[in-house]
Protein backbone atom coordinates (compact mmCIF):
# COMPACT_ATOMS: atom_id res chain seq x y z
CA UNK A 1 0.00 0.00 0.00
CA UNK A 2 0.95 3.78 -0.53
CA UNK A 3 2.80 5.67 2.36
CA UNK A 4 2.78 8.68 0.82
CA UNK A 5 1.32 10.94 -2.39
CA UNK A 6 0.88 14.47 -3.82
CA UNK A 7 -1.86 15.75 -4.99
CA UNK A 8 -2.78 18.87 -6.47
CA UNK A 9 -5.74 20.54 -8.66
CA UNK A 10 -6.16 24.04 -10.24
CA UNK A 11 -9.12 26.45 -9.28
CA UNK A 12 -11.73 24.21 -10.65
CA UNK A 13 -10.89 21.13 -8.69
CA UNK A 14 -9.98 22.34 -5.36
CA UNK A 15 -13.00 21.11 -3.59
CA UNK A 16 -12.73 17.47 -5.25
CA UNK A 17 -8.88 17.83 -4.23
CA UNK A 18 -9.35 18.58 -0.48
CA UNK A 19 -12.43 15.92 -0.65
CA UNK A 20 -9.64 13.32 -1.72
CA UNK A 21 -7.05 14.42 0.09
CA UNK A 22 -8.98 14.10 3.74
CA UNK A 23 -10.10 10.72 2.18
CA UNK A 24 -6.38 9.70 1.83
CA UNK A 25 -5.60 11.12 5.36
CA UNK A 26 -8.49 9.01 6.45
CA UNK A 27 -6.63 5.96 5.12
CA UNK A 28 -3.56 6.50 6.83
CA UNK A 29 -1.43 7.98 3.67
CA UNK A 30 0.41 11.13 4.04
CA UNK A 31 -0.89 13.74 1.49
CA UNK A 32 1.74 16.39 0.27
CA UNK A 33 -0.75 19.30 -1.25
CA UNK A 34 0.57 21.78 -3.69
CA UNK A 35 -2.27 23.72 -3.98
CA UNK A 36 -4.26 25.30 -4.61
CA UNK A 37 -5.82 26.26 -1.69
CA UNK A 38 -8.39 28.92 -2.95
CA UNK A 39 -10.88 29.83 -5.62
CA UNK A 40 -8.59 32.49 -7.62
CA UNK A 41 -8.39 31.21 -10.81
CA UNK A 42 -4.56 29.40 -11.87
CA UNK A 43 -3.50 27.62 -14.99
CA UNK A 44 -3.44 24.04 -14.63
CA UNK A 45 -0.01 23.95 -16.35
CA UNK A 46 1.70 25.17 -13.76
CA UNK A 47 0.47 22.96 -11.22
CA UNK A 48 0.86 19.95 -13.27
CA UNK A 49 4.56 20.69 -13.71
CA UNK A 50 5.42 20.77 -10.20
CA UNK A 51 3.43 17.37 -8.95
CA UNK A 52 4.91 16.19 -12.14
CA UNK A 53 8.39 16.81 -11.67
CA UNK A 54 8.04 15.42 -7.75
CA UNK A 55 7.04 12.36 -9.43
CA UNK A 56 9.46 12.37 -12.39
CA UNK A 57 12.32 12.46 -9.45
CA UNK A 58 10.73 10.46 -6.96
CA UNK A 59 10.10 12.04 -4.87
CA UNK A 60 6.53 10.30 -4.77
CA UNK A 61 5.73 7.17 -6.47
CA UNK A 62 2.24 8.49 -7.36
CA UNK A 63 0.14 11.50 -7.47
CA UNK A 64 -2.92 12.77 -8.52
CA UNK A 65 -3.94 16.14 -10.02
CA UNK A 66 -7.58 17.43 -10.23
CA UNK A 67 -8.99 20.30 -13.13
CA UNK A 68 -12.01 20.78 -14.99
CA UNK A 69 -12.18 17.56 -17.26
CA UNK A 70 -8.56 15.51 -15.98
CA UNK A 71 -7.49 16.17 -19.49
CA UNK A 72 -5.26 18.74 -19.47
CA UNK A 73 -3.71 17.32 -16.15
CA UNK A 74 -3.14 14.33 -18.29
CA UNK A 75 -1.43 16.07 -20.88
CA UNK A 76 0.52 18.16 -18.57
CA UNK A 77 2.04 14.79 -16.56
CA UNK A 78 2.56 12.89 -20.17
CA UNK A 79 4.97 15.76 -20.88
CA UNK A 80 7.57 14.40 -18.04
CA UNK A 81 9.84 12.11 -19.25
CA UNK A 82 9.28 8.69 -17.57
CA UNK A 83 5.50 9.77 -15.87
CA UNK A 84 2.59 7.87 -16.83
CA UNK A 85 -0.76 9.69 -16.66
CA UNK A 86 -4.80 8.14 -16.73
CA UNK A 87 -7.43 10.53 -16.50
CA UNK A 88 -9.68 7.99 -14.60
CA UNK A 89 -13.52 8.21 -15.30
CA UNK A 90 -14.60 4.86 -14.87
CA UNK A 91 -13.54 1.85 -12.33
CA UNK A 92 -12.03 -0.65 -14.52
CA UNK A 93 -9.39 2.54 -16.22
CA UNK A 94 -8.78 3.14 -12.22
CA UNK A 95 -7.39 -0.88 -11.83
CA UNK A 96 -5.88 -1.00 -15.78
CA UNK A 97 -4.13 2.30 -15.17
CA UNK A 98 -1.72 1.08 -12.68
CA UNK A 99 -1.79 -2.58 -13.59
CA UNK A 100 -1.30 -2.66 -17.32
CA UNK A 101 0.22 1.01 -17.92
CA UNK A 102 2.00 1.37 -14.27
CA UNK A 103 0.39 5.01 -14.38
CA UNK A 104 2.32 6.75 -11.44
CA UNK A 105 -0.25 9.45 -11.57
CA UNK A 106 -4.41 9.84 -12.50
CA UNK A 107 -6.13 12.52 -13.21
CA UNK A 108 -10.03 13.50 -12.36
CA UNK A 109 -12.16 16.15 -14.07
CA UNK A 110 -13.88 17.91 -11.12
CA UNK A 111 -17.07 19.11 -13.35
CA UNK A 112 -16.87 15.55 -14.52
CA UNK A 113 -16.64 12.93 -11.88
CA UNK A 114 -18.09 12.82 -8.38
CA UNK A 115 -16.49 12.73 -5.17
CA UNK A 116 -17.72 9.36 -4.63
CA UNK A 117 -16.49 8.04 -7.70
CA UNK A 118 -13.50 9.87 -7.42
CA UNK A 119 -12.81 8.43 -3.66
CA UNK A 120 -13.61 4.92 -5.05
CA UNK A 121 -10.96 4.96 -8.62
CA UNK A 122 -8.60 6.44 -6.07
CA UNK A 123 -8.73 3.09 -3.95
CA UNK A 124 -8.97 0.64 -6.86
CA UNK A 125 -5.56 2.77 -8.35
CA UNK A 126 -4.05 2.63 -4.89
CA UNK A 127 -4.90 -0.93 -4.20
CA UNK A 128 -3.49 -2.36 -7.24
CA UNK A 129 0.03 -3.17 -8.18
CA UNK A 130 1.43 -2.95 -11.84
CA UNK A 131 1.32 -6.61 -13.63
CA UNK A 132 5.09 -6.18 -14.73
CA UNK A 133 4.72 -10.18 -15.89
CA UNK A 134 1.30 -9.48 -18.45
CA UNK A 135 2.22 -5.50 -19.37
CA UNK A 136 6.17 -4.89 -18.71
CA UNK A 137 7.19 -5.23 -22.31
CA UNK A 138 4.58 -3.09 -23.25
CA UNK A 139 5.70 -0.20 -20.70
CA UNK A 140 8.91 -0.93 -21.69
CA UNK A 141 8.02 -0.21 -25.09
CA UNK A 142 6.27 3.33 -23.58
CA UNK A 143 9.54 4.16 -21.52
CA UNK A 144 11.73 4.18 -24.83
CA UNK A 145 9.61 6.77 -26.41
CA UNK A 146 10.93 8.72 -23.83
CA UNK A 147 14.85 8.38 -24.76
Amino acid sequence: MIKKIVIGCDHLGRELKDTLKEHLISKGIEVTDIGVNSDDSVDYPDVGKELSKRVQNKEFERGILVCGTGAGMAIVANKFSGVRAVCVNDAYTAERSIASNNAQVITFGALITGSPNAKMYTDIWLNNDFQVERSGKKVDKINELDQ
